[in-house]
């Protein structure tokens, strides 16, 4: 269940940006709607415009002259990474360019089972005896406060390059290059760690015309990689590295991302950022997630095809086992919901589970988060040590509720949306009641789907998607537009592709369009022909035996006019109930049903073999005053007197009638009396 945002247009506005900017209307309509104005239009559509000064970003020059010092003395450089898309793309630029500077020079990635992310004492001890005497860290090493200092007893200097928030304490580095630091006077701050690692990298080139516009053509192809991967606003320079990237990714000089692009049939399509992100981002991904992650700095260094394809080959294949793997532990984590079902009532889900690969906790986060609409933390626990990773909804930062139980915690670190932790495993229960007793007392966050413009059903030909493409890359920061379309009438519903796919088609004043979704079978859709609803979509033009045409696909969609904020905000009293929280009298009053209610919902349960799908669909069938926590006490009460079965999993339910074998008094109910018996508060009066 998503809020469904609707961003107002001002028409004047539009026209005046149509006009100053000579971009088609409905792109100036959208463009004003996002808060784009004739000013900011240079973010948007960047073209050759220079970057940054790099020496915006704070200690960048102390970072420049440490890192110049060792080159010219020839001192051992370690560059430390990430085993993620981000820092892998990060590593291999930063290292080849040192490497032609001339600098002794190696890198050094963690692996993640064993010694999980950013900076770690055995490691440096093992630079150490290396010869290393100057580490460089990109895309971590923020929070290695310790690691610093035990570097420093062993005479090795650290330069820290990175992206995520700083704590309290900054290491005692040589330089701190963050653009996250509160005294950094970057006015640009939504680098990825491959960014920040390329603004170092222009620093050291001491570009000044342009800042380094010329040294795109050699890296634009890893930035893009590690922007997109890290998802990170495709805004400012941000966008132009993608743009300059998809340019050279189109056609890879790189054996490795050659290799790799033929195995995810990336050859023959046209590149878009989306694209790279579900193919070429996953299997570097799966380099750190399955095995060795330095194999995937290998592939991106690799200057041999003979030496590239087999690399390539051997992290499309890990990428494959991961999806499996990742399945597998989702199912397990879902059960585990299922079988403790208290768990859904909390406002974060923390699952656990024994040896869990570490690395698909994370997806497997964002796959339940996404599922319940919920911030999520996942949990391997292995012997006396546990691992999770996090992720949030929008309006959530899962980074501070993970900061309010660093108690709890050896380790930890992350942003608003993502975070990670490490601690022992027998913390783990008191780690789950601590951080949702800190989001019990913050406001429910609903995720939200921001609906650009809204359309009538005839307006939506070609010229729409053809100006809409002047608008991708589109990423974080700058999605795909979405479309409203209001109030269409469900006629035909046809499976594709053996049914895992389904086409639809919808009708308003004798207008009917088509339109696709995709992953979705008839069983998992809840609506029937002759149901109205709003729809969500994106346009393309697609090419249809030779003419164009414009492919209209279905993304959201949800019962005509119905506000999900109050559903939402009916689910969220109704957990309240279920937990026995104090109620207050007017809270009592919308959860507590009449007869009549009852009677509607057994009337209409009686009259389908089995409803299966969300609480705002079947609310949809309920006569108008019914509101969402009612309906959701009907049906405990309904399955208290066994006369219903419900399979429930989070708002999500599947419920049939059962055979009545005498009369009941549905008033006579224990869940009745807990919400009528209720200590009482002022709180939601």
């Amino acid at each position: 269940m998503k809020r469904w945002n609707f961003l107002p247009h001002d028409q004047a506005n539009t026209n005046k940006l149509a006009e100053e900017s000579g971009l088609p209307l409905v792109l100036a309509g959208i463009l004003s709607a996002r808060g784009i104005d004739a000013a900011r239009l240079e973010s948007m559509f960047p073209g050759n415009a220079g970057l940054s000064d790099p020496f915006l970003l704070a200690d960048m020059d102390k970072a420049v002259q440490r890192i110049q010092d060792a080159i010219e003395a020839f001192e051992k450089i370690a560059v430390y990474g990430d085993y993620d898309a981000d820092g892998v793309t990060a590593t291999a630029l930063l290292y080849s360019y040192l490497e032609t500077c001339g600098a002794d020079v190696l890198y050094y990635i963690p692996e993640r089972d064993t010694e999980g992310y950013g900076m770690n004492c055995e490691a440096i001890d093992q630079l150490a005896a290396e010869g290393v005497r100057l580490i460089i860290t990109v895309d971590n090493g923020i929070a290695s406060v310790p690691e610093v200092r035990h570097a420093a007893a062993l005479g090795i200097d650290v330069v820290i390059t990175d992206h995520h928030r700083p704590q309290a304490e900054l290491p005692q580095a040589c330089a701190v290059v963050n653009p996250h630091r509160p005294d950094c006077p970057s006015s640009y701050k939504d680098f990825s760690g491959v960014g920040v690692a390329f603004k170092l990298v222009t620093a050291l080139e001491g570009a000044v015309e342009g800042n380094g516009i010329d040294l795109l053509d050699s890296y634009a192809d890893l930035l893009a990689i590690g922007t997109i991967a890290d998802i990170v606003p495709l805004t400012g320079e941000n966008r132009l590295f993608v743009i300059q990237g998809l340019e050279l990714l189109a056609q890879p000089d790189r054996p490795g991302l050659r290799a790799l692009a033929e195995l995810c049939g990336l050859e023959e399509k046209t590149l878009t950022a989306t694209r790279v992100a579900f193919s070429i981002v996953p299997c570097i991904n799966a380099a750190g997630r399955i095995g060795s992650p330095a194999r995937a700095v290998q592939l991106l260094l690799s200057e041999y095809a003979d030496e590239a394809y087999p690399l390539a080959e051997e992290l499309y294949q890990d990428n494959t086992y991961r999806k499996q793997i990742e399945s597998d532990i989702s199912e397990q984590a879902i059960a585990l919901l299922e079988k403790e079902p208290q768990r859904l009532d909390e406002p974060i889900l923390v699952v656990e589970g024994a040896d869990w690969n570490p690395g698909v906790i994370g997806i497997v986060a964002a796959r339940l988060s996404g599922r319940y609409g919920k911030p999520c933390m996942v949990i391997s626990c292995s012997g006396d040590e546990a691992k999770g990773s996090g992720r949030s909804v929008e309006g959530f930062s899962l980074f501070e509720a993970v900061c309010a139980c660093k108690g709890f915690l050896t380790k930890f670190g992350g942003h608003p949306m993502a975070a990670g932790i490490s601690l022992c495993t027998e913390a783990v229960p008191a780690f789950r009641r601590a951080i949702n007793a800190y989001a019990a007392g913050q406001p429910r966050a609903l995720p939200s789907l921001t609906v650009d413009c809204v359309l009538n059903p005839q307006d939506l030909g070609l010229e729409i998607p053809r100006a809409l493409r002047l608008l991708e890359p589109f990423g974080e920061g700058n999605p795909q537009p979405l479309i409203g379309v209001l109030n269409m009438k469900l006629t035909e519903i046809t499976p594709l592709s053996g049914g895992k796919h389904l086409r639809f088609t919808f009708m308003q004043n004798d207008y009917i369009i088509h339109c696709v979704k995709f992953n979705i079978t008839v069983e998992q859709f809840e609506y029937r022909a002759g149901d109205l609803l709003d729809l969500a979509v994106t346009l393309e033009e697609r090419d249809y035996h030779g003419a164009p045409r414009t492919s209209i696909h279905l993304r959201a969609y949800k019962p005509a006019g119905m506000d999900l904020q109050a559903v939402f905000d009916g689910c969220t009293l109704w957990e309240r109930a279920r937990s026995g929280a104090p109620l207050s009298k007017r809270q009592k009053e919308r959860l507590l049903p009449a007869r009549e209610d009852f009677a509607a919902l057994y009337r209409y349960l009686r009259g389908i073999p089995v409803f299966s799908g969300g609480i705002e669909a079947l609310l949809a069938r309920m006569p108008p005053h019914f509101s969402a926590e009612r309906l959701l006490i009907c049906l405990d009460v309904l399955q208290e007197h066994k006369l219903i079965r419900r399979v429930q999993s989070g708002l999500y339910c599947e419920t049939s009638i059962l055979p009545a074998a005498q009369k009941v008094d549905l008033f006579q109910s224990n869940i009745l009396n807990q919400i009528s018996n209720a200590s009482e508060t002022t709180e939601g009066e």
